[in-house]
């Protein structure tokens, strides 16, 4: 069984995030980068089923400008079999990623998909659920524990009332969620073999992909600054305070 895992570079999750002076977006010149932190775990729990003898092959898939090869090798270094960079050096929305994944999911001929719920940078939590949609195939997203048997998938996802279980039909998209797994940490003998694996290169329109409409931005601020607390003594200041702000 082939397994394609999504990976995106994104801001590293520990640098402090600026807002350019010009509202136009955020800082990323000069800042460090890796694989986003869902995807980790997404490329983790293909290790994982890979090790269990599960799934067969793991194609690591990542779209974007030539930098992005650091997190083809991050993947190879996980346990990745293969890396694919789909070269593009604009801004990729959800949709077009949607559209590059499903199109190498059918030229594959792979049974499942598993990516990250969401990445880190932009918080949209789409890309699964479209390719699901262009492929029509069975979906399970914010997955907390995954099971392979046969041509089926078990998946415990988080919802708001708790724990929800599903049982879905291969193929499938199956997105990860915080608490799947925690990522192993990597080894330099891998880090260094990961080095040496050829990547596979292609194209937007080398899958016969049409770049989706690009969302505008019209403004990003920064979220505003937590104003001083206040000390209290007695359970009496304490409600006298709530009521001056109009919260008791």
């Amino acid at each position: 069984m082939k397994a394609i895992v999504s990976v995106k570079r994104a801001v590293d999750y520990n640098v402090r995030i600026q807002v350019k002076p010009d509202g136009s977006g955020v800082v990323t010149e000069g800042v460090k980068h890796s694989m986003n932190p869902f995807d980790e775990i997404a490329m983790e729990e293909a290790v994982r089923l890979k090790e269990k003898g599960k799934i067969t092959e793991i194609i690591a898939v990542t779209i974007g400008g030539a930098k992005n090869e650091e997190t083809l090798r991050t993947a190879l270094a996980f346990g990745a079999t293969r890396a694919i960079h789909v070269k593009d050096d604009g801004g990729i929305e959800p949709l077009t990623a949607a559209r590059a994944l499903a199109a190498i999911f059918k030229k594959e001929g792979a049974q499942l998909l598993i990516a990250g719920k969401q990445a880190i940078d932009d918080d949209a939590n789409q890309t699964g659920q479209m390719v699901a949609g262009l492929l029509d195939i069975a979906q399970a997203t914010f997955a907390g524990k995954v099971d392979i048997e046969g041509n089926k998938a078990t998946v415990v996802r988080e919802v708001d009332a708790g724990l929800e279980t599903l049982e879905v039909d291969l193929p499938a998209v199956i997105t990860a969620d915080l608490r799947l797994n925690e990522p192993r940490y990597l080894k330099l003998p891998d880090i260094m073999k990961a080095k040496r694996i050829a990547i596979e290169a292609t194209t937007l329109a080398e899958l016969g992909v049409t770049a989706a409409p690009p969302v505008k931005t019209l403004k990003t601020t920064p979220p505003p600054s937590r104003s001083k607390g206040v000390m209290v003594k007695t359970v009496d200041e304490l409600v006298a305070a709530l009521k001056a702000k109009g919260l008791a």
